[in-house]
């Protein structure tokens, strides 16, 4: 999936993809619960990597407002509770389903949206390519050792929500 190392280019795929898993986890045709599985695991990991080894460095930078990218960790929280009430629906596809679904996109298209529209902006504009190539390939090593831990389990999603 990943060809470029850019940073902005690759946190705006996993945005795209986790687009691409709202539409299977709403749809009777697909395998909704797996696309939940994968969708908790790529949240979580992208968060957690976003936050360990993109959002310090930004932070650096003048032209990136510090606020913002406070601003987008508190909404990771928010993602976060609203991931953790949809994992713990038992009947996929139930009123409950839907209404927790709803619930975690809209949380997660509001941040993504923001993020796009404020850090990832900010980052293209004043962060060089060089840098935004190293910071791309922390995020990604960051990003693969959480998923092969088994972040979005409910179990640590939990453990993430309650700390």
């Amino acid at each position: 999936m990943a060809e470029t190392q850019d940073v902005v280019e690759l946190i705006l795929q996993d945005h795209r993809r986790m687009e691409e898993l709202f539409r299977r986890m709403r749809s009777v045709e697909a395998d909704r619960a797996a696309a939940r599985q994968e969708f908790a695991d790529l949240l979580i990991a992208h968060a957690l990597a976003e936050e360990a080894k993109v959002y310090p460095a930004l932070k650096r930078y003048k032209n990136i407002d510090d606020e913002e990218v406070e601003h987008g960790e508190h909404e990771h929280d928010e993602g976060n509770k609203a991931l953790l009430a949809l994992l713990e629906v038992s009947e996929v596809g139930s009123e409950e389903w839907d209404s927790k679904l709803e619930d975690l996109v809209e949380a997660v298209t509001h941040h993504a949206d923001e993020e796009e529209r404020t850090i990832l902006n900010g980052a293209r504009e004043n962060v060089s390519m060089e840098r935004r190539a190293e910071l791309g390939v922390a995020f990604l090593e960051e990003r693969e050792r959480r998923l092969k831990d088994g972040c979005g389990s409910v179990d640590n999603v939990r453990r993430i929500v309650h700390s």
